[in-house]
């Protein structure tokens, strides 16, 4: 069989098609074998390091002439490092249960019959994702082991780069005799093939799309198929009253500064009115020698005076940059009430020592992940304790939050029966 990115004279459908008949044969797969396969596939990127290094940089120079932000640079780029993270990823898949097969539910039914559920593979779960060449081999595993083929469309900044780990990965599945379709890249970089690839519902079962927020809503607006969405993350930490200030300032730090370009990254700090002019001058010295810009309210500036003024735009900004919106608040309720107006359900924290307090923000705070006294940079499948994450649902069908193995699947119910019958 040739490989699936090898010519663009292929069609959409037919590699669709060929993807399908694919995921037929990895749903019926042993656990030892997909486990084996993950393992290779992890292995051939290691091999196949410098060529996908060789062609990441040519993304990059294309990327940086095209004028792409820092950020999307940043999530492209594919060092030695990074790769050894991919195939440590691969690895950790590979390590986890398997859930298909899984039975739960078992009940005994008046009628005499056992009733059941199987967990089950979705099918053909089809990637639309900007930069970001990790998602080809991590978004791969993870289909892989959930018993799915993986049909996957990477934005034109990355198409060398998806190329060649795809290609590593085609190599490890032929090695263990298996469909290099069960992993599908789309070779063509034309946007109407997204619009095409829409269209297939009974080929493909799930769409995900990670990138821009244009993106997403582009794919939401056109798909035939179901969407799991994330446009955004504007995430905040809430720095309340009875704040461990030294954990505050660590949050802080950590959230804004350790990796701005992702999506778990801090957009906003609230801080309580009865810290603010203590907490503020201390915080604001740490942002600034980390070279983070600070916009703030009128109660911030009081206490702040050369912050610029931030506005609603500000505060439902995900800037994906060394940028951050500050809020002087009365209370929690005034704290809650400004996520759940300028949020984006993705993840939100705060620090306190009031364990009341730490509570109502837990329960009313609508929001895929909330911590308490964390960084928000924890809202993460392998932090979590899913391996590497597909990606992170904001909406609550038929996932909410970062998406592991689990949210890959579905369940169908088994009945056992010894000859009854309805009457």
């Amino acid at each position: 069989m040739p490989s699936p990115t090898a010519t663009e004279s292929v069609s959409i459908r037919d590699l669709a098609t060929n993807c399908r008949a694919a995921a037929r044969e990895i749903a019926t797969l042993s656990t030892d074998r997909k486990n084996r396969a993950l393992r290779r596939m992890a292995d051939a990127l290691i091999d196949r390091t410098d060529a996908i290094v060789a062609a990441n940089e040519t993304d990059v120079e294309g990327a940086r002439a095209d004028g792409l932000s820092d950020a999307m640079i940043d999530r492209l780029i594919l060092t030695p490092e990074r790769i050894e993270k991919m195939a440590d990823a691969l690895r950790d898949v590979a390590g986890f249960p398997d859930p298909i097969g899984e039975m739960s539910g078992t009940t005994k039914r008046p009628s005499g019959i056992e009733v059941a559920k199987m967990r089950i593979p979705l099918g053909v779960i089809a990637m639309i994702y900007e930069s970001r060449p990790n998602v080809t081999s991590d978004a791969a595993g993870l289909c892989f082991k959930a018993g799915n083929a993986v049909f996957l469309r990477g934005g034109s900044e990355a198409i060398h780069s998806n190329r060649a780990v795809a290609h590593a990965l085609h190599e490890a599945l032929e090695s263990e005799d298996l469909p290099p379709a069960a992993v599908t890249l789309v070779p063509t970089i034309d946007r109407d093939a997204v619009r095409e690839m829409l269209t297939l519902n009974e080929h493909l079962d799930l769409v995900i799309p990670r990138g821009g927020e244009s993106l997403i809503r582009f794919v939401d607006e056109t798909s035939r198929i179901p969407v799991i969405k994330h446009y955004k993350g504007v995430c905040h930490l809430y720095v309340d009253e009875a704040a461990d200030f030294d954990i505050a300032e660590d949050l802080l730090m950590d959230g804004k500064t350790s990796r701005p370009s992702v999506c778990n990254a801090l957009e906003t700090m609230l801080v309580h009115e009865d810290v603010a002019e203590s907490f503020l001058p201390r915080a604001m010295e740490r942002l600034s020698a980390a070279g983070v810009e600070v916009r703030g309210c009128s109660r911030t500036r009081e206490i702040l005076p050369d912050v610029p003024a931030a506005t609603d735009d500000d505060y439902a900004a995900e800037y994906l940059d060394l940028v951050l919106a500050v809020r002087v608040i009365s209370n929690t309720e005034d704290a809650m009430g400004h996520i759940a107006h300028f949020g984006s359900n993705h993840t939100e924290v705060i620090v306190t020592n009031d364990l009341p307090t730490a509570r109502r923000f837990v329960r009313t705070v609508d929001a895929s992940v909330v911590l308490v006294n964390a960084s928000s940079r924890f809202s993460d499948g392998g932090e979590l304790g899913l391996g590497a994450e597909i990606g992170i649902s904001t909406t609550k069908l038929h996932a909410y939050g970062p998406m592991g193995l689990e949210a890959l699947t579905t369940e169908k119910f088994v009945v056992y029966g010894q000859g009854e019958t309805r009457h």
